[in-house]
């Protein structure tokens, strides 16, 4: 039995698999999931499990060296913009390097999805909760 945290094994495989400069994207219950990326689907009921429990589980065991967020998220969802903002940044003490953050419109986020090795899809139900995280590398 392995020792991380991270139990549900399709997450901890797809974050093994990952190689530098691969994406994986943490979405809320209601953004469309392309065909073409790995679809994991972690909701159970509206909220359960949350987008930001699901952030924090993933970057247990991920290097994270960029992450793309949509634009809309500062005017419609503060409070999670925030709370992604701060993980984000005890995440780059943590692993001591620079994550780079950077913003686009929705329809662009969406069109980016579609290049990440998987979506994994949080009970989140509220707007704009989503995040691609680019992996880095731990040397």
């Amino acid at each position: 039995m392995k020792k991380g945290r991270l139990l549900n094994a399709e997450l901890s495989y797809v974050i093994a698999r990952l190689g530098h400069t691969d994406t994986l994207t943490i979405a809320d219950a209601g953004l469309p999931i392309p065909a073409g990326p790995q679809r994991i689907d972690l909701a159970l009921t509206p909220g359960t499990p949350d987008f930001m429990q699901v952030v924090n589980a993933v970057t247990l065991e991920m290097q994270v060296e960029s992450a793309l967020i949509a634009e809309e998220i500062k005017q419609h969802n503060p409070p999670l913009h925030s709370a992604l903002l701060a993980v984000l940044e005890a995440l780059q003490q943590h692993q001591g390097n620079r994550i780079t953050i950077s913003y686009t419109s929705h329809e662009q986020f969406k069109q980016q999805t579609q290049r990440s090795q998987a979506v994994i899809r949080s009970g989140e139900c509220s707007p704009f909760a989503n995040v691609i995280l680019s992996a880095g590398v731990t040397f």
